[in-house]
């Protein structure tokens, strides 16, 4: 979730953050008390400190209380006065998820992220940073130890962490390990499709480097059952994410009939049983291949989960109910490398399928610089859309921090690098998902920066 807090309201700002809670985190939280938690779940530290924030439950609940219940009450009287009744009855149905979603809010009460501390088992750098983009090896070091600590500091009463890392969008390189290593990460997860091959047997173990920690790839075979253009969120059944009434609810099917609830529960059923099948024949397959149990690692983004595939969550249950009646052994990912023996780098090389683009290095014996992105390089973050938001992150860290003695950069002028640094801003330059937004929060940070950074320099 990008640093939204304080910044705007709609159409981009602060509500991402209202309707990812109301939508994605409340539910997730209900179905993981409900499911257990064989799950890992990793937390960034820019939500969290945003989740913490002073005021973030007040505004939270007038949101609910107030922008949602108008923004429903006026949709289903306008639908109904022109006739259409479904639509109101359907409109009426979901506004309760946001009735349940403000009942829960108000029972956690100030402090919604102790909620999350029993899952919290993962973390990520502490403003969502593409750390292979970062200049310097002290700015990874910032990223690293700011984010860690936050994590340390709120979640190891609950559960200690155990050095399990998010790359920032699976951004990789192989200069990065040791840095990790020295951080306390013990393991992280890489997308190594166009280097191992999609679906090949490699993708399914866990691989040692020489430098750092457990190099874990996630399995696009698996992931793409669900995150692709083609995937479970594409049937006809399930509800449109990108057709908006006028208050920008959503009363329609992918297919353009009204929406039907009960009909998209049957079909995640349908979607979990599916994906579990796959899954153990993924396995056994593997397992064979490789001679040894076979290890699948499917990651998602959290929000696709009840934002943006509103039937997520309950998918989500359904597959773990799945695995237990069709014998799939889910784990957090924390205890399965403890029963999975690490592949070494080379060996893991030398069964590589590569594409063109990650050809020379595989034969040279290394990694290339990966992402989850598309394609699976760094353009998305310094392509030709955002070079000059690229560069003005890279030139004021290395104005920040090169030959600064530690303890020489004011809090303030921290803060601002780090958030000029997060991934998000030019994200969404790349896809063209925000207007104006992306870049005027870049420029604010960097101005802030700026000024922050000449009073540091002033004292």
């Amino acid at each position: 979730m990008p640093y939204v807090e304080g910044y705007g309201t709609w159409p981009f700002g602060e509500e991402w953050l209202w309707e990812a809670v109301a939508t994605c985190y409340v539910p997730l939280l209900d179905a993981l008390a409900q499911h257990g938690a064989p799950l890992t779940l990793s937390l960034t530290p820019v939500l969290c400190d945003q989740l913490a924030a002073a005021g973030v439950p007040q505004r939270l609940t007038r949101f609910l209380r107030e922008v949602r219940r108008n923004t429903h009450a006026l949709d289903i009287d306008g639908c109904r006065s022109a006739g259409h009744e479904r639509w109101a009855r359907e409109l009426e149905r979901a506004a309760d998820d946001y009735e349940r979603a403000l009942t829960r809010v108000e029972q956690l009460g100030e402090d919604l992220l102790s909620a999350f501390a029993p899952y919290a088992s993962w973390t990520s750098s502490a403003t969502h940073a593409v750390l292979p983009l970062v200049a310097t090896d002290a700015g990874v070091r910032l990223q690293l130890e700011r984010g860690i600590a936050a994590h340390r500091a709120r979640f190891d009463a609950a559960r200690e962490w155990a050095g399990g890392f998010w790359l920032p969008e699976c951004a990789h390189a192989p200069w990065l390990d040791p840095l990790l290593e020295e951080a306390g990460v013990h393991a992280t997860c890489v997308d190594l499709t166009d280097v191992l091959g999609r679906g090949a047997p490699a993708q399914l173990a866990p691989i040692a480097t020489d430098d750092g920690p457990l190099l874990v790839p996630i399995d696009r075979a698996t992931i793409e059952l669900v995150w692709s253009d083609e995937g479970y969120p594409c049937h006809d059944a399930y509800r449109d994410y990108h057709a908006f009434t006028v208050h920008h609810h959503r009363v329609w099917r992918n297919d353009g009939a009204t929406y039907d609830h009960a009909a998209a529960l049957a079909q995640a059923r349908v979607d979990a049983a599916d994906f579990v099948a796959r899954t153990i024949a993924r396995l056994d397959a593997g397992s064979r291949e490789l001679g040894r149990p076979a290890l699948v690692v499917c990651a998602l983004d959290t929000e696709l989960l009840g934002h943006w595939w509103y039937e997520g969550i309950a998918w989500l249950g359904a597959v773990i109910e799945e695995a237990e009646r069709q014998g799939l052994a889910l784990a957090p990912l924390d205890e399965a490398l403890q029963r999975h023996a690490a592949v070494p780098l080379r060996e893991a090389l030398a069964q590589a399928e590569p594409s063109p683009r990650a050809a020379a290095d595989v034969r040279a014996g290394r990694l290339p610089t990966t992402t989850w992105g598309t394609p699976r390089d760094l353009s998305t973050w310094d392509g030709p859309p955002v070079a000059e938001l690229a560069w003005q992150a890279r030139s004021a860290e290395l104005r920040a921090l090169v030959g600064r003695p530690d303890g020489q950069l004011s809090r303030q002028a921290e803060r601002e690098l780090l958030l000029l640094q997060t991934s998000d801003w030019t994200f969404q330059v790349t896809r063209e998902l925000a207007g104006s937004y992306p870049r005027e929060r870049a420029i604010g940070h960097r101005t802030a920066f700026e000024a922050a950074l000449a009073a540091s320099n002033a004292d």
